[in-house]
């Protein structure tokens, strides 16, 4: 098992009980092949760090952009808290050196990886607040993820990928795009879409997400690209 003093100073954050820290690391899958271990999975600490990271991040935007309507800041928070932009956080965290998986998961470095990771950072906020409170997961969210705010905003990072997709297809090729769901893989409490963008019948592009929103939207984002549009 990792040594967890090294991550904790890297976050600024020395938990007063570690083993949150080291259930916020263990995914199901560690446990299904280390049954003698007396410690839980990451799930519900996920769940719980969700919800915290929502409610500040929707806080921050709130009273950052007093004149923007609700819709922008919505987008503005898809943007900071989806898988892309979580998985991210916690590359730069490395918090790949210290998760607990099954030997099938840890093979695994393509897109599951990504969701893995973000679930991961979910749960570090969860375990974060339950060990210290919301002040000290607020502070950890703003250090790690607010900062990117302006940047995204200015950059117009947050625009919505099906919108700006649809609006080009039907300048350049004067049609709409279809959506349609490809696959759907996992359990109930954590399911995964898999979403194709048509042109004219046409395969452009998928995408992947946890609802099929998310999905369809980095399905245009890849549209996007494709076409280089």
């Amino acid at each position: 098992m990792s040594d967890y003093k090294d991550f904790e100073k890297k976050i600024g954050v020395v938990f007063k009980d570690e083993s949150k820290l080291i259930q916020a690391f263990t995914h199901r899958s560690y446990l299904n092949e280390h049954r003698d271990l007396d410690i839980g999975h990451n799930e519900r600490l996920e769940f719980l760090g969700d919800a915290v990271l929502e409610l500040v991040v929707t806080d921050f935007l709130f009273n950052k952009y007093k004149d923007k309507p609700e819709g922008e800041l919505t987008a503005f928070r898809s943007a900071l808290v989806n898988t892309s932009s979580l998985s991210a956080s916690a590359n730069e965290l490395g918090v790949n050196d210290y998760l607990m998986l099954s030997k099938g998961e840890a093979k695994d470095t393509g897109r599951a990886r990504l969701y893995i990771l973000a679930n991961t950072f979910e749960a570090i906020i969860g375990a974060i607040y339950m060990d210290q409170g919301y002040d000290v997961a607020e502070k950890f969210i703003s250090k790690i993820i607010l900062h990117k705010t302006e940047e995204m905003v200015d950059n117009r990072l947050w625009q919505d990928a099906k919108s700006r997709f649809q609006e080009a297809s039907q300048e350049k090729e004067n049609t709409t795009p279809a959506y349609k769901p490809t696959k759907e893989t996992g359990p109930d409490h954590d399911k995964h879409f898999m979403v194709g963008v048509y042109l004219g019948g046409k395969l452009i592009a998928e995408g992947e997400g946890k609802s099929k929103q998310e999905a369809e939207q980095e399905a245009a984002g890849n549209a996007l690209e494709k076409k280089g549009w």
